[in-house]
């Protein structure tokens, strides 16, 4: 069934008793209002009857403009590209809101969130377990609430309460090199590089915004800030150039090679094949060096901002030639990887992440994509050129690591013909459009497929014009507890191969 904006705009319709100040701000979104009792029912609406994703939660605090908090959703619907965008209010002497967790998965995450860093109760929740809050925060210290100061505190050494195991021959194992024991669950616990980054967003003036979206994940540069970026623009109504989309395309791609690149040997190395690595490994400082050519850094910083590009870049003559030599020297490490029984032996069947399972936890990039879930931003939510390019999106099905290695591969290949595309149309002109006035307290987002996934930036500015509230999803938000499904049932020496071909940040907005 293909819906269209016009079509959730008649479904929302059709209930006119749900939802209230409904506004299309964008050709392909629907914004709207909802009290907090209809939170579920817009939740079925969007998910169950249209067929949208939860993509975002983000709760801002307008105690002091208006005497309350507002939580927001985000839905997206990947093949028809459209949002719908919800909000709802609650009253700061209560801030209560319905859970959403026991039929949707990611939901219970984003509640958990907003119940550590801004106080607000979630009714009905199935896990009161903090998730961003370690054992010795104070009960009251909630640090998204404006003008909050932070107490004095310290680890008191309380654990966290993980679900106790037993029996005979089972055992509580840190992460270390142990026997072959079986894994039969895996508790991660994150949270503990939290940086307070969407914190510092604030009273930021938008333009001046990029220099922190680049360090949310040192391996993302490009995809924060350019995610960061078409949100601000978006709430500019800002229309790129056509020569910044497609330097933005090859930036963007750029990250995408080095990282698969690197990821492909680090793969092999956990199998015992440290040539492999060591091939990779100057295979993406060739990819850094060309990087440095380009835009004077090795991690691509510095060049984007809001309306398009800080300067224009004089792409190197070589460039294309150089990214081809890259690729077809990694094809002759990946040739011999695959040849060697050894190594797929460790490959094959190794940490199976069923499809299932993945379209329950919503995961993303190329974890989703080994798992046969097709979903890719570039394709299914144009940005940048895309929709001017072609390429094809890798799915395989095996959901292995094997398969998680071989999209990467894949996608090698499509980065390296998307970078020759938008080369080719390269002209003069404009690299950088003015913004225009921004509304306060009406939020933009903007999604791009950074290389591990879907990253979504989401803003709101306040009446002065300077940044209220900054929310960042991270693909790794969504990866990290569908690694523990795909360990189940594997040995303990096979835990760094799993994590390896999953992959996921430490550091992507303060996990």
């Amino acid at each position: 069934m293909t819906t269209t904006i016009d079509a959730v705009r008649r479904a929302v319709a059709g209930r006119p008793l749900l939802v209230t100040s409904v506004t299309t701000p964008r050709a392909n979104e629907l914004h709207c209002r909802v009290s907090p009792p209809n939170v579920k029912d817009v939740g079925d609406l969007a998910c169950r009857v249209l067929g949208a994703d939860l993509i975002l939660m983000a709760a801002d605090d307008r105690r002091r403009e208006s005497g309350a908090f507002f939580v927001h959703y985000l839905f997206a619907h990947r093949a028809d590209n459209w949002f719908l965008h919800a909000s709802t209010r609650l009253e700061a002497s209560a801030p209560e809101l319905p859970s959403l967790a026991r039929y949707h998965f990611p939901a219970s995450r984003f509640e958990r969130e907003i119940r550590d860093l801004l106080g607000i109760i979630v009714t009905d929740h199935p896990d009161p377990r903090p998730l961003v809050k370690h054992a010795f925060w104070p009960d009251q210290y909630y640090p998204l609430r404006k003008n909050v100061r932070p107490p004095e505190f310290a680890d008191d050494g309380r654990p966290f309460p993980f679900t106790a195991v037993g029996g005979e021959g089972v055992y509580e194992i840190p992460v270390g090199r142990v026997m072959g024991e079986t894994i039969i669950d895996m508790k991660s616990r994150l949270y503990f590089t939290h940086k307070g980054t969407e914190k510092l967003f604030e009273r930021r003036d938008p333009v001046d915004g990029v220099d922190l979206a680049e360090r949310v994940s040192g391996d993302t540069s490009v995809g924060h800030a350019l995610a960061y970026c078409q949100a601000v623009e978006a709430a500019a109504n800002v229309e790129l150039p056509p020569r910044a989309g497609d330097l933005r395309v090859i930036l963007l791609e750029l990250e995408r090679l080095y990282n698969h690149v690197a990821d492909v040997g680090a793969i092999a190395n956990d199998t015992g094949f440290a040539v492999a690595h060591a091939h990779c490994s100057r295979i993406r400082e060739q990819l850094l060096r060309l990087n440095k050519a380009l835009t004077e850094s090795r991690l691509l910083r510095g060049v984007l901002c809001p309306g398009g590009l800080v300067r224009d870049l004089p792409v190197p003559v070589d460039l294309q030639a150089r990214v081809e030599a890259a690729v077809a020297d990694f094809d002759e490490v990946v040739e011999i990887c695959l040849t060697n029984t050894l190594v797929l032996d460790r490959l094959e069947g190794t940490g199976v992440l069923k499809s299932e399972l993945a379209k329950d936890h919503g995961v993303l990039g190329y974890v989703a994509r080994a798992s046969g879930l097709d979903i890719d931003v570039r394709r299914d939510h144009p940005f940048a050129s895309y929709q001017h390019l072609k390429f094809s999106v890798p799915v395989f099905t095996a959901g292995d690591v094997k398969d998680r290695m071989n999209v990467r591969v894949e996608e090698v290949h499509e980065s390296a013909a998307l970078i020759q595309q938008a080369c080719r149309r390269l002209s003069p002109g404009r690299t950088r459009a003015s913004l225009g006035p921004i509304a306060p307290f009406a939020p933009a987002f903007g999604l791009v497929e950074g290389w591990r996934g879907r990253i979504v930036h989401w803003v709101m500015t306040s009446e002065d014009g300077r940044l209220h509230r900054v929310k960042i999803v991270d693909p790794s938000f969504f990866n990290w507890p569908a690694l523990s499904q795909a360990l189940v049932g594997n040995i303990v020496p096979d835990f760094p191969l799993c994590n390896k071909s999953f992959n996921q940040s430490y550091s992507g907005n303060d996990l």
